[in-house]
This record gives C-alpha cells, structure tokens and sequence, in this order.
C-alpha cells in the first residue's frame, strides 16, 4: 500500500484558484483535443488528472506552461488571463515549474553539475545559488549520489533530481508528468511522501499527470477525469471513484485506491 495524504483539503470556500481554464478548445489539424474545457485547481492543493491514452492530458500540460495557445477560451493563473503569455513570462511571473514525465537532466553532468548549470539561469543572485543547491541535495537527500552522472542514477534517483532541478527557482505552482511510471513500490512510496512534503512545506500547488490511479489519489486532495476531450468528473478521491462517468470511462466497477 502507498502513502495516504494524512490531511485532505476538502472546503475551498476561501481559497483563490491557481489555474483556471474557462471554455477552452484545441485541436491539431481537424481533430478536435480539448472541447469547451472548464475546471479550477485551487492554491497549495494536490490536483491529480487522469485518463486514458489520447484523453488530451499532455495537450493540457502544454497548454498551463504556455507551450500551446488554444483556439478559443481563457487560461487563468492567480486569476490574471495568461492566454497569449509566453512560457518564460509564466515561468518568471508566476512560478510554473514543470517536471517531464523524461529527460529534463544533463546526462553526461554530474548531478550537482545538473543543478549548477539550471541554477545559473533561474536562481539570479549568485550568492544565493550554491545556498539553494545544498538546501535541496539535503531536502532531497541526495548526498551520497551528487557526484555521480545522471545518466548513471536509477529511476527514482533521477526523477528526484528532476524535482530537485524544477525547485532551485521556488516555484509556486509545479507540474508533475507521470512521476511514479517504471517505478518500483517503495520508490513510489518514496516519492509520494515527497510530493506530500513539498506540498505542505512550501505551500505550493501541485498538479499530477498519472496513468497509476491508485499512487496518484492517495496523495490528492482532488483529481478530475478527462476522457474524449471532455472532463466528465472531478470531485475528491473517495468521491470521484463513485461517480458514475468516472466508472464507465476510466475506473470500472470494483476500483479501490486505499
């Protein structure tokens, strides 16, 4: 069994949204990815998003960053309209950080090598910046392996590295694409604890990407389903599981997370 966040933020009456998509569509060519998507991830939450392959879950990643603008609707952060605002202006602006489901690592660099160099162009005042570094090898507990290249590390060692690297900027919102694939349990369970920490320590919003349902809900404190371009659900993880779209579309009848 995975970790169970042991506190889950269930009333957002007083919270302002992160991000907010409002009627937003895309397509490539004539095939139509995301139709008339709306939805909320309110701040210093865990936000998961499933569905099946092709549901429009990486379309909508591009999209948050400012990789893609979309053909009609609105894409808020900290309620201001970032639609046509590029990835860097959102990055620096706003605090979007992104970890890619693969790469996102200088292979033949050492992994403090790895974080000298990304810390060069998103940490400003150089005395600050080696500050930042042994802060996270700490945090991260990565000690022990700093001096080994990162196309040495195992799995789960590289993909704390890639946190470690989308962090070095402080960011307040993070993007996570499929964090727990080809993943062994406990390095799993490792990184869901992770994930929990940062969420809690930092007070910042999280959002996840993941086919594996069950790592995934036992960490969010929402999740919502997209499924033929549409979010047909979303609601908390006990809640979500019993919903009936959920069920037909991604779930089935007998799913259990915990």
């Amino acid at each position: 069994m995975g970790i169970i966040k042991p506190f889950r933020i269930k009333s957002f009456k007083h919270k302002s949204p992160s991000i907010e998509f409002k009627d937003v569509s895309i397509a490539f060519g004539n095939r139509p990815v995301l139709d008339k998507v709306n939805f909320k991830i309110n701040q210093k939450t865990i936000h998961g998003l499933l569905g099946p392959n092709g549901a429009g879950k990486s379309t909508m990643y591009h999209l948050m960053t400012g990789l893609l603008e979309p053909k009609h609707g609105k894409i808020l952060i900290d309620n201001e309209d970032v639609t046509k605002l590029p990835i860097y202006l959102r990055t620096r602006r706003y605090g979007i950080s992104f970890v890619p489901q693969y790469g996102g690592t200088f292979s033949d660099l050492t992994l403090i090598d790895n974080l000298k160099a990304i810390s060069e162009i998103v940490v400003e005042n150089k005395d600050l910046r080696l500050e930042r570094i042994n802060y996270l090898i700490s945090k991260l507990e990565l000690e022990n392996i700093k001096n080994i290249k990162a196309k040495n590390l195992s799995g789960g060692e590289r993909k704390k590295l890639t946190i470690a690297l989308s962090l070095l900027s402080k960011p307040k919102i993070l993007l996570l694409d499929e964090p727990f694939s080809a993943l062994d349990v406990l390095t799993i369970k490792m990184l869901q604890e992770l994930i929990i920490n940062l969420q809690q320590e930092n007070d910042i919003t999280i959002c996840i990407c993941d086919h594996i349902a069950s790592s995934l809900l036992q960490i969010s404190d929402t999740a919502m389903i997209l499924s033929n371009g549409k979010i047909i659900a979303q609601n908390s993880p006990s809640n979500l599981i019993k919903d009936i779209n959920a069920q037909r579309a991604y779930f089935g009848n007998n799913f259990k997370f915990n």
